[in-house]
């Protein structure tokens, strides 16, 4: 399924990445976030969400300006968790809110009718609620078992992923996400995958970024031209 981009109905910012790459500092192997993120851009990551909650606000809005700074100079996204004011005043694309955020409609009054608006759902009624309060895209998991999500309990799996593929919003499958697994998400109908540690952990964030890019558009791919013989009639 080729990726679902989508200009947002509030303004003419498009949801047109496939990969959205969420930052763990904890988990990268370099002490400076910056240079692993700089690494995932290098492998052609174009959407980061800065997600960084246990930051100090001052902290925080110094490492929200870096990356603004970092993700301009590669023409990607940069999408702030739940700081709407942050995400305003380093000018960022939009933000990115979870089940304790303010409502979707309060943060489109704040950022206005051009920014993007991310949520997190883990479940169908949730993704449903987010699209009908006017998210522009939403995150979908766990689809599979990662110790990050486990708190919102089982996977949910690409079954469950496929029920919310079917909203009219781009659906990012989130959870436990490898290179392994890529083809199942996409072909439940996801519109990208969302991520962490397979590539904020990796040893060689670049190379792994290439790598899951890589993956998706080989998942992408029609079977027929992958090298399977088509029956004829």
């Amino acid at each position: 399924m080729p990726p679902l981009t989508r200009h947002s109905d509030h303004g003419i910012m498009p949801v047109d990445f496939d990969l959205y790459l969420i930052t763990d500092r904890h988990q990268a192997k370099s002490a400076n976030l910056l240079e692993t993120v700089e690494a995932a851009l290098q492998g052609g990551v174009r959407a980061v969400q800065l997600r960084e909650k246990d930051l100090p606000p001052a902290e925080l809005y110094e490492l929200a300006e870096a990356l603004r700074q970092l993700t301009g100079r590669f023409q990607a996204r940069l999408f702030i968790n739940d700081r709407v004011d942050i995400a305003v005043t380093v000018g960022a694309d939009g933000v990115h809110l979870g089940e304790k955020s303010i409502p979707v409609q309060a943060a489109r009054g704040i950022l206005g009718q051009a920014k993007l608006i991310g949520v997190s759902c883990h479940s169908l009624a949730g993704a449903r609620s987010a699209e009908a309060a006017g998210a522009d895209f939403i995150t979908f998991g766990p689809v599979f078992f990662t110790r990050s999500k486990a708190i919102y309990g089982d996977p949910l799996g690409p079954e469950k992923l496929a029920a919310a593929a079917g909203l009219n919003i781009p659906v990012f499958g989130l959870g436990g996400i490898t290179e392994g697994n890529i083809r199942q998400v996409l072909d439940a109908g996801a519109s990208g995958i969302a991520l962490i540690s397979a590539i904020i952990a990796a040893d060689q964030p670049q190379q792994a970024t290439t790598t899951i890019l890589g993956a998706i558009r080989h998942a992408r791919q029609p079977v027929h031209s992958l090298g399977t013989k088509e029956q004829l009639p």
